[in-house]
């Protein structure tokens, strides 16, 4: 057993943020499961937003993301975020982050839903740039630990003190299982931050990176923390379709910069029929409107096209999507992007307050693994880096506010594997996440109806039974934890999106099409 002062699941944006701030006073341990950088921090094209452009204010920050978040938002947490975004810019230009400049000031683009120019961004890799300045600092703090390769099971609560049987819910650490050695063991400590990221690898085609199994959201409700607003899934209107190349997002600001959708088939531009603000239209709208035509004329993909602008432009302002589609023989100078929609962002999660504590003592949590309101029924561009800058700020300095309050973890039971063998047939771990995938796809995806959702939530039973029998029969690896929390996840959506009977921001059901007066958190209770 290790113990450290305070423990953080998860090595991106939120996690490393937390681990700073704590590292000033406290011993930390950072668990990562896989590589220190395979998390979607690294993934991040776009940008951050932040209030920094002259005829921008913070007032038309939280307005724009009200708007796309259709009113689900929580006004306190939205406010907060927003105007405490320029600060986390300064904090990460002193971190080495180099953002993209102009004649001295900061470079800014627009994405859709925004009013005004206020994306930073370093080029088109944002996300990069950032975990790798965040990562060298945490490699020089004397403080900080990073651990990769762990795969963390479940949280350690006081059902699992050793003196004990406490059922207090408060959270001392977690279960990890070592990727290489192929052990468990439990690491505790006075304080543990979920930085765990969404659940996208739920849906058969997502932009999320391989691990984004909803981890932190499955430990979290098993362990008796509430989740929110799970039905909220994104949708990224412009994933690369590319039967040999998976999950290759091409970014929001291609069409903030001029990129047009096209209709192949009729070679004509297709937004105007379906919103005033065309390509630059909140993303719930924009995917629709692709699932739409490609539904209504039997198409595999639409075009992106950005060809009309200057090649020079092109190449500038997206140098990496540019030579990653040369590659693929695209020139997107010359001509348009074969694109279709796909899961991109989890917008609900663990219910968290405006300090990033769930409601269970002792756990906080942090980014895309929580809803805190700020996101709504649908995330607003860049706000998501944003989100996890502030969040993982907010509750490190909780956690040194109460440092006092924070008692030493007990004695815990160590992992036991007593009463299970080798896992004997792998092929029903590929075989259940397939079957999950392509079901979410189908039945819980961008348009949604009480039939299929049925289908779905039946599914699902049938499932929990298979898996959580190898579950207790065999011994623990990667890809059966994984399953575990996949289908936990699977189980949230559908359940969530079966207690909403309206449609609103991400979540559009053909039998509730209207949007209610008043706008309701769906909360899951364990």
């Amino acid at each position: 057993m290790t113990q450290h002062d305070v423990l953080i699941v998860g090595s991106g944006a939120a996690g490393l943020t937390a681990a700073l701030v704590l590292a000033e006073r406290c011993k930390v341990l950072v668990l990562a499961k896989g590589a220190l950088d395979g998390g979607s921090t690294n993934w991040a094209q776009g940008g951050i937003a932040a209030v920094l452009d002259e005829g921008d204010t913070f007032e038309n920050h939280i307005h724009d993301t009200m708007i796309a978040g259709a009113g689900l938002n929580r006004r306190e947490t939205v406010e907060f975020v927003v105007e405490h975004a320029p600060e986390a810019i300064r904090r990460l230009i002193a971190l080495g982050v180099p953002f993209n400049a102009e004649q001295g000031s900061l470079h800014l683009t627009r994405e859709g839903g925004h009013s005004h120019r206020r994306i930073v961004h370093v080029d088109d890799a944002t996300g990069a740039a950032v975990q790798k300045a965040l990562l060298k600092a945490a490699h020089d703090s004397p403080n900080i630990t990073l651990l990769p390769g762990q795969t963390c099971i479940d949280l350690i609560t006081g059902r699992h003190e050793a003196a004990r049987y406490c059922g207090s819910g408060r959270v001392w650490g977690v279960y990890a299982l070592d990727e290489a050695t192929g052990k468990v063991e439990a690491h505790t400590a006075r304080a543990t931050i979920l930085a765990t990221g969404g659940a996208g690898r739920v849906y058969q085609f997502s932009t999320a990176p391989r691990g984004a199994t909803g981890d932190g959201i499955a430990m979290a409700w098993r362990a008796g923390a509430r989740v929110s607003n799970m039905e909220m899934m994104q949708f990224h209107p412009t994933c690369l379709y590319n039967l040999e190349v998976k999950n290759f997002l091409i970014t929001e600001a291609v069409r903030g910069e001029g990129g047009r959708l096209i209709n192949p088939r009729s070679g004509k531009r297709f937004m105007e029929f379906y919103d005033d603000r065309l390509e630059l239209a909140p993303r719930d709208i924009v995917a629709r409107a692709i699932d739409s035509e490609i539904k209504k004329f039997g198409l595999d993909f639409v075009h992106l096209d950005i060809s009309h602008m200057p090649a020079e432009f092109v190449r500038g302002h997206f140098p990496n999507i540019y030579e990653r589609l040369l590659g693929l023989g695209i020139d997107m100078t010359r001509q348009p992007i074969p694109v279709v929609p796909a899961q991109h962002y989890t917008c609900g999660g663990v219910l968290i307050d405006i300090d990033g504590r769930t409601d269970l003592p002792g756990l906080y949590a942090a980014g895309e693994c929580t809803e805190s309101g700020l996101h709504g029924a649908n995330r607003l561009a860049s706000n998501s880096l944003l989100e996890c800058f502030v969040f993982g700020d907010l509750a490190a300095r909780d956690i040194l506010a109460r440092w006092d309050s924070f008692e030493t973890p007990p004695a815990v039971r160590p992992w036991d594997e007593s009463r299970v063998t080798e896992a004997d047939e792998e092929v029903v771990i590929k075989q259940n996440w397939t079957e999950i995938r392509r079901f979410m796809w189908n039945y819980v995806g961008i348009v949604r109806t009480n039939k299929r959702l049925e289908r779905a939530a039946h599914r699902i039973k049938l499932l929990f039974d298979e898996v959580n029998d190898y579950y207790g029969h065999f011994r623990v690896s990667t890809d059966l934890i994984e399953l575990r929390n996949l289908l936990q996840s699977a189980e949230l959506i559908v359940r969530s999106a079966q207690a909403r009977h309206e449609s609103r921001g991400l979540h559009y059901n053909l039998d509730y099409p209207q949007t209610d007066a008043v706008a309701r958190d769906t909360i899951l209770v364990p």
